[in-house]
């Protein structure tokens, strides 16, 4: 199964600040019967439920494909597409499924938030007897979920020792919503807050350091948590790039949402105008040769983040997928830079 090209599919994104290009994505479209007795109708009467044809997914079954091909607008859908998915995608030639470290503890959830959402969770502890260094809260780019490639950074990262959790953002992966659509940008903020001070709560993790790894969307996720709550974390960890491949079956791969792409431009706009209040340690990760999102904005971020403890790291040749679909030997020095970076905030 060679998933050389579609791993290094670079799809369009707004990029961290406004003066960017929108790509939005273009595909033929239509009204379909989905095989699962999922909604037809949409709560919101203004919304039309619609879904690109999918393109077949080379080695799979009829019936897999045909599964995959549903029409995934309802969290219902996308959790029964997920379900079926579940064993061909630990069976992926990648790197990051196939050395996945063994012996991590997981445990997934639903946690309904103050809005009624049911939001998907996820977490990835070190195997038993291990002792937990720290803990790293993982935000999610768009039209992603951290059901797919962050398994297997996870299973990594809490192999060196950190507690690891995530959640499908609203609208995203298996939390309840319209698929990738983001009716508010802070509602989106809101929510990652909400969750992750429940869990960092728990007995097991009072008293440990909290980081927070942003990736793409999820990096202005992360800013804007830290920015509403600048004291609430020891660290953030940004990476620009995001990858899609088709055996993500559940990311989100029609047209921008109108409201989504407003809100997107609108947050990037807010935080230009407030990246001097970046106080948090702040680790930038970027490939040099991103084509997607310019290396440069976080050049900008960088030097205007008024934290004295910043560090950028550019990938030559690195290009929009650096922890995901490049080289094996760059997705591991990437890893290897997080986790460095992480057992030196520990350590001091």
């Amino acid at each position: 199964m060679d998933l050389s090209l579609t791993l290094r599919f670079r799809s369009p994104e707004l990029s961290l600040f406004p003066g960017k290009p929108i790509s939005p994505f273009s595909f033929p479209r239509k009204q379909y019967q989905p095989i699962f007795p999922c909604p037809k109708t949409n709560p919101k009467p203004h919304f039309t439920v619609t879904a690109k044809q999918r393109s077949p997914i080379e080695g799979i079954s009829k019936d897999l494909n045909a599964i995959a091909s549903q029409n995934l607008d309802f969290a219902s859908c996308r959790r029964r597409v997920r379900s079926a998915f579940v064993e061909v995608q630990q069976q992926l030639d990648h790197w990051l499924f196939k050395m996945a470290p063994t012996g991590i503890r997981t445990e997934e959830w639903y946690e309904r938030n103050s809005k009624g959402l049911q939001i998907f969770c996820k977490s990835w502890m070190p195997e038993s007897g291990v002792p937990i260094k720290g803990v790293l809260f993982f935000c999610h780019g768009y039209g992603d979920t951290c059901t797919f490639f962050f398994e297997g950074i996870a299973k990594r990262i809490a192999a060196s020792g950190y507690g690891v959790y995530a959640l499908d953002h609203p609208g995203f992966g298996l939390s309840d919503g319209l698929h990738g659509y983001i009716p508010s940008f802070d509602q989106l903020v809101d929510n990652v807050i909400e969750n992750y001070t429940k869990i960092k709560g728990r007995p097991e993790l009072r008293g440990l350091p909290h980081f927070l790894l942003g990736q793409s969307m999820g990096g202005a996720v992360a800013l804007k948590v830290h920015l509403k709550e600048p004291l609430g974390w020891d660290g953030v960890i940004l990476v620009a790039p995001m990858c899609k491949a088709v055996y993500n079956v559940i990311c989100y791969k029609d047209q921008t949402r109108l409201k989504t792409a407003v809100e997107l431009l609108k947050v990037t706009s807010e935080i230009e105008k407030q990246v001097e209040k970046v106080s948090s340690p702040l680790l930038i990760l970027h490939g040099a040769a991103d084509k997607v999102t310019d290396p440069l904005v976080s050049q900008f971020l960088y030097e205007k983040a008024s934290t004295k403890d910043k560090t950028l790291k550019l990938y030559d040749d690195g290009y929009h997928c650096i922890l995901e679909g490049e080289p094996d030997d760059r997705i591991f020095t990437v890893l290897n830079d997080i986790v460095s970076w992480l057992d030196s905030r520990v350590s001091s």
